[in-house]
């Protein structure tokens, strides 16, 4: 039992040494071949030009076949590249978009305020009126008033009237240092004394907390001296309030108590304060 198993050793080994004097004879055969082909490519012969240039030929080919898979995937890799960075400068393209329209829309903004406070400048050329921005519009069923941006560092005062264009809105009723607060014709408590136009009678508008006025006291009864279709309501100047002539609203023949303003009290912007110094006032 013991020499089988000795034997059997002894045939791997054997084996094993054949192989490796295999590997050896095949590396020597190929040294010996290649300095053999060295050899031969040296000579000027015929044969080893034609067979050499179809090696050539063969190397040349496999390598151009071999390579195609190769410039495939470089040429992929490529498009690959380019169409990132097209994608990259198409964002770039968008977000540079939307901050110019965002430009646009801010520019054109900025034109129309400008266009605004132009008219008004040029409205203003030479009198004593103050431009102010409404930066609140509070408004309730009790109270209408606006803030506005201007205070008593630019000479606002107390009682000084509130212009839209030509047409009174209403007064200033309290001023601090950098701004104001104006109460709207609108408004419960206010009562402004007017002249009612072309009939020349003398009445009180009053606010009733909409978008309209009544007018609320009257020495005749105006009702029933309608002779056109409507009535244009003036500042009277009474009381030393107002300057006389500020337009206010209309009276339509179909509804006699009720004024319709001529501005609209929900779109005030820019206002006017204009200050009126009466004859024997400081």
């Amino acid at each position: 039992m013991a020499s089988s198993r000795d034997d059997f050793v002894i045939a791997i080994r054997s084996a094993f040494l054949k192989k490796k004097d295999k590997q050896k004879f095949s590396l020597l055969s190929l040294i010996f071949l290649s300095i053999f082909i060295i050899i031969l490519s040296s000579l000027d012969f015929k044969i080893i030009k034609i067979v050499k240039s179809g090696i050539n030929e063969i190397i040349y080919r496999s390598s151009f076949f071999i390579s195609i898979p190769e410039n495939k995937i470089k040429d992929i890799n490529k498009q690959f590249k380019i169409h990132f960075k097209i994608y990259d400068n198409y964002q770039n393209i968008q977000s540079e978009l939307k901050f110019l329209k965002q430009e646009k829309l801010l520019n054109s903004f900025l034109k129309q305020e400008n266009k605004k406070l132009k008219k008004l400048m040029n409205e203003s050329i030479g009198s004593d009126e103050i431009i102010a921005k409404v930066l609140i519009d509070k408004e309730s069923p009790f109270l209408k008033s606006i803030i506005l941006n201007k205070g008593s560092r630019d000479k606002v005062k107390i009682g000084m009237a509130i212009v839209d264009g030509t047409y009174l809105v209403g007064k200033i009723i309290e001023v601090n240092f950098t701004n104001s607060r104006a109460l709207l014709l609108t408004d419960f408590n206010s009562k402004i004394p007017v002249i009612l136009e072309p009939l020349g009678i003398q009445a009180i508008a009053s606010g009733v907390g909409k978008d309209y006025g009544n007018i609320q006291y009257s020495r005749e009864k105006y009702k029933e001296s309608f002779k056109t279709n409507e009535v244009i309501v003036y500042t009277s100047g009474l009381g030393n309030l107002f300057k006389p002539g500020m337009p206010v609203g209309k009276i339509l023949k179909d509804n006699r108590s009720r004024i319709d303003f001529f501005s609209d009290f929900s779109q005030l912007e820019y206002v006017k304060i204009s200050s009126y110094n009466f004859k024997g006032s400081d």
